[in-house]
């Protein structure tokens, strides 16, 4: 009879959960669009598919997120996945403390989508609702548009680093 398996102590600690997270491998994505024509985004890792009828995605964003308010009041946000190479990019994303546009190439769509250039996808969406889950909330968008190259590698986010992925000959 196998032995049972030991998974540490009750109540879970902060650090050792996010090391425990860290162990699943994310793609990475760029939700950005327009406010009075300046440009606002955030870097998220925790994207999903959700539907396909109807066409919707999920992200998290932290309740501490200064961002997020200014994003989710506009009728169309870009959501980029960020492909191979786009490290430096999803950093700059991801800033706190400058322009996150500043070295980040970009487009807006006709209804104030911002997509990222280079992007493996883009997807433009609206919120179709949000759920409270924790520290974050769940945001569903939901898909109007999207163009989608497969052959751009996504960029990978992995135990607290940028990875890519290797095919594996069958």
């Amino acid at each position: 009879m196998p032995s049972k398996l030991s998974i540490g102590p009750l109540p879970v600690d902060e650090a050792e959960l996010r090391r425990a997270y860290s162990c699943f491998p994310s793609g990475v994505t760029a939700v950005c669009a327009l406010d009075d024509e300046e440009p606002v985004g955030i870097a998220a890792s925790s994207f999903t598919s959700v539907s396909i009828t109807p066409p919707l995605v999920s992200v998290c964003v932290a309740h501490s997120s200064t961002t997020w308010p200014r994003l989710r009041q506009l009728p169309r946000l870009g959501v980029s996945v960020l492909a191979d190479g786009q490290e430096a990019l999803c950093r700059s994303l991801a800033a706190k403390d400058r322009d996150r546009f500043a070295d980040v190439p970009w487009e807006p769509s006709e209804d104030g989508a911002i997509f990222v250039r280079g992007a493996a996808a883009w997807l433009e969406c609206s919120v179709h609702s949000e759920v409270t889950a924790g520290d974050h909330d769940i945001v569903l968008l939901q898909i109007h548009r999207l163009t989608a190259d497969p052959r751009n590698e996504p960029l990978v986010f992995h135990s607290s680093r940028f990875r890519r992925l290797i095919a594996l000959e069958s």
